[in-house]
């Protein structure tokens, strides 16, 4: 049956098939063949002709979890009546808040068994993310006096590897109240650049998607 679909048809099978199932075993605990038994006579070659491996299909499942969130920040970055630092307050708020944060950290591998996975956070951080999101929102802060800084590219890269691997659970391992203590230096680390973005409220919900790793082991 799944063999006659339309490839984009099969590709969306498996990540519907992947996503229940690193969400009800876990990552490590989901097997390909595993993936291969719920997928109603789909083969092992059919899975391989779409995906080298099982960290491919999680990152595919991740891509596919955070496009709309993307897209979403992207209107925030173009949002108008919004100084520089009022967006990057606003973004970084926004990309914790999102309810799918709390799948993808429940479906998270450990990144210390997964340097693939961490090359391409890695990767992604400086390639796409610093430079799309938050160096646009830097460079309009200097331009309406909002934020200072002599350097917006590296401080925009600083922000989110600080904020993507630093203060990451996954990357870690790190408890909730160490996560903390790293969300406060993180706050004062802002404050250094006139950036006083981390309120209570972001505090609480990071703390949260700490609860919900450390919950998944």
């Amino acid at each position: 049956m799944a063999r006659n679909k339309h490839p984009e048809e099969t590709v969306n099978l498996i990540l519907d098939v992947a996503f229940r199932l690193f969400m009800e075993k876990g990552y490590e605990h989901t097997s390909i063949q595993d993936i291969i038994d719920h997928l109603g006579g789909l083969s092992k070659g059919a899975i391989y002709h779409h995906f080298k491996s099982k960290e491919d299909i999680l990152i595919a499942v991740t891509d596919r979890m955070t496009a709309e969130s993307n897209q979403m920040l992207g209107m925030i970055r173009d949002r108008l009546g919004l100084k520089g630092k009022e967006k990057l307050k606003t973004i970084f708020k926004e990309s914790i808040s999102r309810p799918v944060q709390n799948d993808i950290f429940k479906v998270a591998p450990n990144f210390h068994n997964n340097p693939k996975l961490l090359f391409n956070l890695l990767h992604d951080t400086i390639d796409n993310a610093a430079p799309d999101y938050i160096l646009p929102i830097i460079k309009q802060g200097i331009s309406d006096g909002s934020i200072k800084t002599e350097y917006p590219e590296q401080l925009a890269e600083l922000i989110l590897l600080v904020a993507n691997v630093w203060m990451n659970p996954m990357i870690f391992n790190s408890s909730e109240e160490e996560s903390y203590r790293k969300f406060m230096v993180f706050g004062q680390m802002l404050q250094g650049f006139g950036l006083d973005i981390v309120d209570g409220e972001i505090l609480k919900r990071l703390k949260e998607l700490t609860a919900i790793y450390q919950m998944k082991k």
